[in-house]
């Protein structure tokens, strides 16, 4: 039997659920103790960050493009696109309603103590004084407004490919990828396997950078947590604890859904699947950003769970793309908490339409992260008349921890999406 290296070693380690937690808690105690130093580590996570977002792209377009053509090659593609829609809608309804039903049991925002309401109105008149500029910055009146046919093809076809890349922009990438490795699948043999084979190298030497930049990750998530908690406090934490607690048990109860889908699918124990997809789980929550957690999510279904490497490397990047489990979930959560705080009874008929405006503005906020996400809790609060404006300096300064347990259950979801829709692997 091989055993690992020291750098297999090493990474497992950075990796544990324990190791994040305990870094987690390293970093909140430097906030405490040390708030401006805290702060001033910020740039640490922007580096890291941007240098898995470096990895990203090209490990997305190569993937989806050559395993696109090896898919028309040998026969099914609609077939196996067809039943990841049905997948996706089924994941998301599933969670909106999970997310309702767990919040309309908990009501975080009906049991908040008189001192508790003081705080937040607290927070709120604070930033109504003295966060002039961010509010403008935000202009919470744009996501309200309703997006026409032409801003929904303008957001996901690109005009100019090169400037989609340069930009970052994942789901125009995304497209174009499909679309090139549609033609590519269509072309002969001869032609087509010499950019088949330079594409699937590149996809490799992703895999391999991302295994490097996952070394330092206790130390990225320590000043991760340290800088964002600074800068929040944690008056505003503790204001909003209720809603805090709720929205974590419902990412905690997501997320354990997901890990039994997936065993149940690939035919393994529940310690198994979790050691095969902790990796992907420490680098959401190191991150905040799921696609970065793309090459890990592969590694774990394709090489400890044997599940097909042609039809994972195709799916997750559409899962992760598209699947905004995570995210669907906060939206009614986060919508709830303020219909209590006004004191606005939701009836059957509304709840009904903020599953399904939540649903749908998952799969419109695809490319987004961190506070950015917050704006689409507006669309539901304008359908519900509900005040959103004054509200969004609560959300703001507890999102650093409601931003991790998003993206992760995000990218476990995806991978249950991608499990779900992939044939069985063979038994062990």
């Amino acid at each position: 039997m091989k055993h690992p290296s020291r750098r297999e070693r090493l990474q497992r380690w950075s990796t544990h659920p324990w190791t994040v937690l305990c870094c987690v808690l390293a970093g909140g105690l430097l906030a405490w103790s040390a708030p401006a130093f805290a702060k001033s580590l910020s740039f640490v996570g922007l580096i890291y960050v941007d240098l898995l977002k470096m990895i990203v792209m090209p490990f997305m377009v190569s993937a989806v493009i050559f395993t696109l053509q090896k898919l028309l090659r040998d026969g099914g593609v609609g077939q196996v696109l067809g039943r990841l829609t049905l997948v996706f809608v089924a994941l998301s309804v599933t969670a909106a309603l999970i997310a309702t039903l767990a919040t309309l049991i908990m009501r975080p925002g009906s049991k908040l103590s008189p001192a508790g309401k003081v705080a937040l109105g607290q927070v709120v008149g604070a930033a109504a004084d003295n966060s002039h500029t961010v509010m403008a910055l935000h202009q919470p009146e744009a996501p309200a407004k309703l997006m026409s046919l032409y801003d929904v093809f303008d957001s996901l076809i690109p005009s100019n490919i090169f400037a989609a890349l340069a930009n970052g922009e994942t789901l125009k990438a995304l497209v174009f990828a499909l679309l090139f490795g549609l033609a590519l699948g269509r072309l002969p043999g001869r032609l087509a396997d010499a950019l088949g084979q330079s594409l699937e190298a590149i996809f490799h030497a992703c895999q391999v950078l991302t295994r490097w930049v996952t070394l330092p990750v206790p130390l990225i998530l320590i000043c991760m947590t340290a800088s964002q908690m600074a800068a929040s406090g944690l008056e505003p934490l503790r204001a909003m604890m209720g809603f805090v607690v709720t929205f974590l048990a419902i990412s905690v109860i997501l997320l354990a859904l997901s890990l039994v889908l997936i065993s149940r699918r690939c035919g393994r124990s529940l310690a198994v699947v979790l050691d095969a997809m902790r990796e992907a789980f420490a680098l959401s929550v190191a991150t905040n950003n799921s696609a970065s957690c793309m090459p890990p999510m592969v590694d774990g279904l394709v090489e400890r769970l044997n599940f097909s490497r042609a039809r994972v490397e195709l799916l997750v990047p559409l899962s992760v793309s598209l699947l905004r489990t995570g995210a669907i979930a906060y939206f009614v959560c986060a919508t709830m908490f303020i219909a209590d705080l006004y004191g606005r009874e939701l009836g059957a008929m509304e709840l009904g339409l903020l599953v399904l405006i939540s649903v749908l503005s998952g799969f419109a906020s695809t490319g987004m992260a961190g506070i950015l996400t917050l704006s689409f809790v507006g669309v539901a609060c304008n359908y519900l008349s509900l005040p959103f404006e004054a509200a969004f300096i609560l959300f703001a300064a507890v999102d650093p921890v409601c931003a991790m347990a998003r993206t992760a259950v995000t990218v476990m979801a995806s991978s249950a999406a991608v499990a779900v829709v992939c044939p069985r692997p063979a038994p062990v």
